[in-house]
């Protein structure tokens, strides 16, 4: 879930209103009619639901991190797993989503489990490439816990493949990334177990 607190107030704001008009002026030239009663209201929304979408650009996830950051002497896998994620693809601004398996293995210093899911949701909630977006969770957890390596894994569904393009609906994009102790092969394969891959 989502701490309201941490977003900038989308309503009624200047970013808000120059969004939509852009919106309305798309509506137009697609050859809808911006006058209709059931379009009168659509620039704003979509506006306010882009806002929303790209939060993860007024977040700064390494602080997330910090904000729950605990000196403690456990030296094994820590896992956070199927957490649930909508993201924007860069390329056709369609939605891309799925699920993100984050482990890492601290060096002196732990985060609240929830911070790893919200810095997830951070990273999803800006225009992305899946690869990218892995990666990004990747280095932040490693540059802000410097723990024993990190490693993680992502598999989404992307709208840009279902509906338009290859259209194939069933397709299931798979990344990777990892440091540090999950470049042995072993480490790796623990994790994968531990995911049910």
């Amino acid at each position: 879930m989502v701490d309201k607190n941490l977003i900038l107030d989308t309503e009624n704001n200047e970013t808000q209103a120059e969004i939509a008009g852009h919106y309305r002026e798309i509506i137009r030239l697609l050859g809808e009619d911006v006058e209709r009663e059931g379009l009168l209201k659509t620039p704003k929304r979509v506006a306010k639901a882009m806002q929303f979408l790209t939060y993860g650009y007024r977040m700064n996830p390494e602080e997330v991190l910090r904000s729950a950051m605990f000196h403690e002497e456990y030296h094994q896998m820590v896992i956070v797993k199927d957490i649930d994620f909508f993201s924007m693809c860069e390329h056709h601004m369609l939605p891309f989503y799925g699920k993100a398996h984050v482990a890492y293995i601290p060096n002196e210093y732990i985060t609240g489990l929830s911070k790893i899911a919200r810095v997830v949701d951070i990273f999803a909630k800006r225009l992305q490439i899946q690869e990218r977006m892995t990666t990004q969770i990747k280095e932040c957890i490693q540059n802000t816990l410097h723990p024993l390596g990190v490693m993680v894994v992502v598999e989404a569904q992307h709208m840009c493949m279902q509906m338009r393009g290859v259209e194939k609906q069933n397709s299931v994009t798979v990344t990777s990334d990892f440091t540090g102790a999950f470049n042995q092969a072993k480490t790796r394969q623990e994790f994968m177990t531990l995911i049910g891959k």
